[in-house]
């Protein structure tokens, strides 16, 4: 995380040293980082949604140089750098063992895409703006980002059909560290044994990135907070009712 509650990850196959990073937020934080080589570093990337990762010498005076930087950036249509946007649902390899897939989640930002990986019996799934910990997948959301570029419509598909769709055992890693302000939010509205129990781990941990499943995030009582039934009208007073808080 750096110095603020962006999440940064490195993702590296054991079998051949290939490696992405995904969302580096804070370049100059990163690049030092110990047991990191440069080798590494250079490889491929995976970029998203709006952040340019770099090398060292790539930074000049705390200004990226974005001509310097000879990397296969990976993202959505409107990033900057990006040089390769895969398709919805499109897949590709880290290495050898990890298995890559895009999964468009428009509403955040039009261009938003979360991956979703798989190396062997693991499944993760990292999820940027769209999804945070603490956010309950069908018929809700209380832990996604603010519709900047989208609608309620197009959040509810993003958590409760794309996201939701994939495994119960899928470990969900987010862009920032959003656990506690959303757990502040689910407690006035749904204080069931669950969320308890979320807001426990919380008090005892500064972060939560990789220790909550998508099987975790789902609760469709939530909808009850609302008084609607239709899922995009409650998509849509949730994240009403969280703006006002």
């Amino acid at each position: 995380t750096g110095s603020s509650n962006n999440y940064a990850y490195l993702v590296k196959d054991d079998k051949s040293n290939d490696a992405v990073i995904i969302d580096p937020a804070n370049p100059p934080e990163y690049v030092n980082y110990p047991n990191t080589s440069k080798q590494l570093l250079s490889r491929v990337l995976i970029y998203s949604p709006r952040v340019v990762p770099v090398l060292k010498e790539q930074i000049d005076g705390g200004k990226i140089n974005l001509t310097a930087i000879n990397l296969k950036v990976i993202g959505g249509k409107d990033c900057e750098a990006v040089t390769t946007t895969p398709k919805h649902e499109e897949t590709f390899m880290i290495g050898h063992g990890i298995s890559v897939k895009a999964l468009y989640t428009p509403c955040h930002t039009q261009d938003s895409i979360c991956w979703y990986m798989e190396d062997g019996n693991e499944k993760v799934v990292f999820t940027g703006d769209t999804l945070f910990i603490g956010g309950t997948l069908e018929l809700d959301l209380s832990g996604c980002g603010r519709f900047f570029e989208g609608t309620p419509a197009e959040m509810h598909k993003a958590l409760n059909e794309t996201l939701a769709a994939l495994p119960n055992d899928t470990k969900v890693y987010p862009g920032h560290e959003y656990t506690k302000q959303n757990v502040k939010f689910l407690v006035t509205v749904l204080p069931t044994d669950p969320v308890k129990k979320l807001q426990s781990f919380t008090e005892n941990n500064h972060q939560t990135q990789g220790k909550f499943t998508i099987g975790d995030e789902k609760d469709p009582t939530i909808q009850k907070a609302t008084g609607k039934t239709d899922p995009v009208d409650v998509m849509k007073a949730l994240r009403e009712m969280k703006n006002s808080m």
